[in-house]
């Protein structure tokens, strides 16, 4: 079957993996125990020397199938899910550093990326954030004591393209572990594991999902990083195979201890949606391609932050990286000064919504410097490019015509 294309393999995941009696998708279990009838069996479960399930905060079948699909998309050795993306996000990072360490991190981060290393900060982690952009300013800040890179796919708000195969290189030549949130790319333009990704984190309840309606993250471990060189290993997980220690600890010292176990509910929910996900990545990436020319040709618009513009920066990076397969759903766009207000043009939108989210099939919109971007200072937010008319827009799969129609009327 791995001869057929993902889209296909995760449409008939359930039916190839052989979920209980034929289904065509895995039951939800609501198990939280596991009987075993022999005391060895439990016990050999619990010392990870055969497979099974032992409590349901460590994982379910529900939850397992749906681990499988992602593990399918990232071509991983294995995958973890979690509550949400930033219970991943916390489980990689606190299972994987510890005090005295040191963490190079993109400077466009997820705002609660951001305020979760400034919480790892007071507990003795370092951190120096650039701009990734530029992989000679990551390299200047490599230290003797780095351990982590982490960095995003692509940036939220404006849309920055960090240089994710310069990254890689440098991780491998130094034995860093680099962690790669691709959730504004999604598996669908992008697979990071060619990028030389050694985790990859995804949130699930964005564009995997795509309804709005369900909360997840994971983790999948690529098998490109040599566990045994990594001396923050705990001894108690250095058995087997040195390849799954990493995968290992994230699962015991992570998904275990933290508690951000997913649902089986919501794992059977997400797995629904990815059935969907090639197709409306696709239509929501013409859109935002579209709506992003529309919106650059407007007399009230200044600038507009799309990977798939010809002006963006990272253009030809685009290009390179996501080949051929879109340029993402999320936008930015600048109104001329003393034009209108971003919140005029805002409260006359009827179709997009006005939301913090991202991902979804529906249109969403806020005012960036406002809302998400409201606690940092007006001079740094000047030196990021975040103005006050600085509106961002998460393109869904609504009619184009429609759209545009919408913006067009909010804007005029």
């Amino acid at each position: 079957m791995n001869t057929l294309h993902p889209q296909t393999q995760l449409l008939h995941s359930d039916r190839f993996r052989g979920a209980e009696h034929a289904a065509g998708h895995q039951p939800i279990h609501k198990s939280v125990q596991w009987g075993y009838e022999h005391a060895q069996d439990i016990a050999d479960t619990f010392q990870n020397k055969r497979s099974g399930f032992t409590y349901a905060r460590g994982g379910n079948p529900t939850t397992a199938a749906l681990e499988a699909q992602i593990n399918l998309l990232e071509q991983g050795i294995g995958t973890i899910s979690f509550a949400t993306g930033m219970a991943a996000i916390s489980t990689v990072i606190l299972a994987l550093l510890k005090d005295g360490d040191h963490l190079v991190a993109s400077q466009y981060l997820f705002g609660n990326t951001t305020s979760l290393f400034s919480t790892l900060a007071a507990h003795g982690v370092s951190i120096s954030y650039v701009d990734v952009t530029d992989v000679e300013q990551l390299k200047a800040a490599i230290q003797p004591n780095t351990r982590m890179v982490f960095v995003e796919t692509l940036a939220n708000p404006r849309t920055q393209i960090a240089d994710l195969m310069g990254i890689g290189d440098v991780c491998k030549a130094q034995g860093l572990v680099y962690v790669v949130d691709a959730t504004m790319s999604t598996p669908a333009l992008l697979r990071t594991k060619d990028c030389g990704a050694s985790i990859v984190m995804n949130s699930l309840s964005k564009g995997l999902a795509g309804h709005g309606a369900v909360l997840g993250g994971s983790l999948t471990d690529t098998g490109l990083f040599d566990w045994s060189n990594y001396p923050n290993i705990f001894e108690g997980y250095r058995v087997g195979d040195p390849k799954n220690w990493g995968l290992l600890q994230l699962r015991k010292k992570g998904l275990r201890d933290i508690g951000g176990a997913l649902s089986a509910d919501s794992a059977q929910q997400i797995a629904l949606g990815l059935e969907t996900f090639f197709l409306r990545s696709e239509r929501a990436c013409r859109n935002a391609l579209m709506l992003a020319q529309w919106l650059l040709a407007h007399p009230a618009v200044e600038h507009v932050d799309y990977p798939g513009l010809p002006q963006h920066p990272q253009h030809d990076r685009a290009n390179v990286l996501f080949a051929g397969k879109g340029y993402g759903t999320l936008l930015s766009f600048t109104i001329k000064d003393g034009v209108k207000h971003p919140f005029e043009v805002l409260d006359a939108l009827k179709v997009v919504m006005m939301s913090t989210g991202l991902g979804d099939n529906r249109s969403m919109a806020l005012p960036v410097a406002q809302t998400i971007y409201a606690e940092m200072s007006a001079e740094r937010r000047a030196d990021w490019g975040i103005t006050d008319g600085l509106i961002r827009v998460s393109v869904g799969i609504e009619h184009i015509d429609d759209l545009v129609a919408d913006w067009a009327q909010a804007l005029d």
